[in-house]
């Protein structure tokens, strides 16, 4: 039985390096032994999450459809953008809908691997550190290894790979430890 990983990137946009590196990600759990799929967050289009609406409309179905491909999978493989040295807002309306879905426990049985791309120097590793405490609170279990790419933005050849040689191997070490 192949170990299934969902892999997502905590952004919306179109040409985002976390995408990118999601898709990468996805490719080295692959080669992990993983039964690797990637998924965009827009295509799960969430109003922010209020009390009130969820009160008067219930969860919305883009977030049951999410929850249930969260739960078709044995992990999940997050990249995360790092907004003001956080998550970004996206991903984390996305989890608060996804913790709310009556008697349904979408994270509590799943392993997660962190990943953050950035143009910037510490290359989002600030965020992650708030990532996985949200996940530890609703109980998702994250694996100590993770990956960080800074300048992101020059780290990816023209195909969408990696360029840098040691990258490839330390995303694949944290694929590992995953799968």
């Amino acid at each position: 039985m192949n170990v299934r990983i969902l892999c997502f990137a905590g952004s919306a946009r179109r040409d985002s390096l976390n995408k990118k590196l999601a898709r990468v990600a996805a490719a080295s759990l692959h080669e992990a032994g993983a039964e690797a799929n990637f998924i965009d967050l827009a295509d799960f289009p969430l109003p922010i999450y209020q009390g009130d609406l969820e009160a008067e409309h219930g969860v919305p179905a883009p977030a049951r459809e999410l929850a249930d491909l969260v739960r078709a999978h044995d992990g999940l493989l997050i990249a995360s953008p790092e907004n003001n040295a956080s998550v970004s807002s996206l991903l984390k309306n996305t989890i608060d809908w996804l913790s709310r879905l009556p008697g349904v426990d979408v994270f509590g049985v799943r392993v997660a691997a962190l990943a953050a791309a950035s143009p910037g120097a510490f290359g989002g590793v600030r965020g992650l550190y708030h990532l996985r405490a949200i996940l530890n609170t609703i109980g998702c279990e994250v694996i100590a290894s993770q990956f960080v790419l800074p300048r992101a933005h020059q780290a990816f050849d023209a195909d969408g790979h990696l360029a840098d040689a040691r990258s490839r191997e330390q995303l694949g070490a944290v694929a590992r430890r995953l799968v």
